[in-house]
C-alpha cells in the first residue's frame, strides 16, 4: 500500500502531469531508447511514428494518478497490461528500465517542479503498479505452461496452408512443428508472431485467432495493411505475411494471451451482439463460434461492416453461422458498396452502424456488446451505445491505440465512419 503522503503528492501534481503527459511519454521513449535499446524490439515503430504509443502511455499514467486512491478501479487496465506483457515476453528485471528512464522523463519536463519529495512519490507509486504487474504476469505465465500443449516464449509453427479470405485479408492455418499438442484458448485471444525480418528488424505482432479452440491448428487472418499515415511506409509485418510467407515455412509463434475475450464455458444468461468493422471480425467470429458450440440457444446477433465485396472477408462462415444456433441473426453492411454488390445480394444493405440500427435490430436494453474494429467504426459504436445508455459492464471492445480515443468520441462529432481496417 502507498502512504497518505504519497497519495496525497500523486493527487496533487496530476492536473499538471496531466497537461504535459504527452511531453513526458514522448521524452521518456527517447531516454529509454538512448538508453537501453534493447528494448526497442518490444515496441511497434510504426506506433512510435504515429504518436498513437505515447498517446497511450499518456492516458495509462494520467489514470493511474487519478486512481491513485482507489487502486481497484484499475484491475481492467492491468489486465490489459499484463496480458500485452505476456505475449511480448516481458519479465520483471525489465521494469527498472521504465521506471528509470519514466522518472528521469518527468524531471526533465517538469523542471523545478518535479522537486526530490515528488520524484519520490512518483517512483514509489510506480514501483507498486508495477509490483501489481509482476506479479499477474508470473500467475499468466505459469497458467501457460500449466495448460495441455501450453509454453512460454516462443515455439515453432508450420504454415500449413494459407487461403486468401478477400483481396486485403489472408488466413494462415498454423500447426506445431513439433506435432504435439496446442493448448485451448479463450475466444477473443491472439497469438503472437516473432519474424526475423530480412532487411528491418521489427517487434513482434499480435493477430487474433479467427477459429475456435479445439483443433489440432491456429488460425490468424492478416490485413495488408497500409501506412498509418500518408508518408509512412506499408504494415512491415502484414505485408511481409502476404508476400513471402508460403505453406511449409516456419513461423515463431507466441502462446495466447489477450483480455478480451467471451467465456462460452459459463452460462451466458443474456444476449449477445457482435459488432464488426473490417479485420475486427477475426476475434469475434472465434466468439461466435465458440459460444454457439458451446450454448447453441443463445440469441446471437452478428453485424459485419465492410467497404464492399472485395474486402469482404468470411462472408460464408458468417452466413453458415445462421444455420448452427438456434437464434442466431446476421446482418452485412457496406459502405462504399460495388456497383452490382446490392443486386447480387453480396450486403444486406448501405450504409454504417448508427444508433437507429442499434437500437432497432439488437436487444439493446438486455444484450452484452462485443466490438472491434478501425478507429472510426469504434468511436461511432461506442457513441451509439452511450447515446442508448448501455451500461459500461455490457460493453466490451478490443482496440489497439489509446482507449481515450474511443471513449471520448460523442455522436455530434460525425466521424467520417470507415469500414476498410
Amino acid at each position: 500500500m502507498l502512504s497518505e503522503k504519497t497519495i496525497a503528492i500523486v493527487k496533487e501534481i496530476t492536473p499538471l502531469v496531466a497537461a504535459n503527459a504527452e511531453t513526458v511519454t514522448r521524452v521518456f521513449y527517447q531516454k529509454m531508447f538512448a538508453g537501453n535499446p534493447e528494448v526497442k524490439a518490444f515496441f511497434n515503430q510504426a506506433h512510435q511514428h504515429s504518436g498513437g504509443q505515447q498517446k497511450a502511455l499518456a492516458g495509462a499514467i494520467c489514470s493511474y494518478f487519478t486512481h491513485i486512491d482507489n487502486l481497484a478501479a484499475l484491475t481492467p487496465a492491468v489486465e490489459l497490461i499484463a496480458q500485452k506483457h505476456c505475449s511480448l515476453g516481458i519479465q520483471p528485471e525489465q521494469y527498472p528500465i521504465v521506471g528509470k528512464h519514466l522518472l528521469a522523463a518527468i524531471q526533465e519536463v517538469m523542471g523545478e517542479a518535479a522537486t526530490e519529495e515528488i520524484l519520490a512519490a512518483v517512483g514509489e507509486a510506480y514501483q507498486l503498479l508495477a509490483d501489481v504487474c509482476i506479479e499477474r504476469e508470473q500467475q499468466i505465465y505459469a497458467e501457460q505452461r500449466a495448460e495441455n500443449g501450453g509454453w512460454n516464449g516462443y515455439r515453432s509453427f508450420v504454415v500449413d496452408r494459407k487461403e486468401p479470405e478477400s483481396d486485403v485479408i489472408t488466413s494462415f492455418y498454423l500447426k506445431p512443428a513439433d506435432g504435439a499438442d496446442i493448448p485451448a484458448w479463450q475466444p477473443g485471444q491472439y497469438i503472437t508472431v516473432r519474424i526475423d525480418h530480412p532487411t528491418t528488424p521489427t517487434s513482434p505482432r499480435n493477430y487474433s485467432l479467427s477459429n475456435q479452440s479445439g483443433s489440432d491448428h491456429f488460425r490468424i487472418s492478416v490485413k495488408r495493411e497500409p501506412g498509418l499515415t500518408a508518408d509512412a511506409p506499408a504494415g512491415l509485418i502484414s505485408t511481409y505475411l502476404h508476400d513471402e510467407v508460403q505453406v511449409g515455412d516456419t513461423l515463431e509463434i507466441g502462446p495466447p494471451c489477450g483480455e478480451f475475450t467471451l467465456d462460452t464455458a459459463q452460462p451466458v444468461t443474456t444476449p449477445v451482439v457482435l459488432l464488426a468493422g473490417g479485420v475486427g471480425v477475426t476475434p469475434l467470429l472465434s466468439m461466435a463460434k465458440s459460444l454457439i458450440a458451446a450454448q447453441p440457444d443463445v440469441p446471437l446477433y452478428f453485424l459485419q461492416a465492410a467497404r464492399n465485396s472485395q474486402t469482404h472477408a468470411f462472408a460464408e462462415e458468417i452466413q453458415d453461422l445462421r444455420s448452427a444456433g438456434a437464434n442466431v441473426r446476421t446482418l452485412t453492411l457496406y459502405d462504399q458498396p460495388l456497383a452490382d454488390d446490392l443486386e447480387n445480394q453480396n450486403c444486406d444493405d448501405q450504409g454504417v452502424v448508427t444508433e437507429k440500427l442499434l437500437r432497432d435490430w439488437t436487444p439493446f436494453e438486455q444484450a452484452a456488446f462485443y466490438f472491434c474494429g478501425p478507429k472510426p467504426f469504434m468511436q461511432n459504436v461506442y457513441a451509439s451505445l452511450k447515446s442508448l445508455n448501455v451500461p459500461a459492464d455490457r460493453v466490451h471492445f478490443e482496440f489497439f491505440g489509446p482507449r481515450q480515443d474511443i471513449e471520448s468520441a460523442r455522436l455530434d462529432e460525425e466521424p467520417e465512419v470507415s469500414v476498410s481496417h
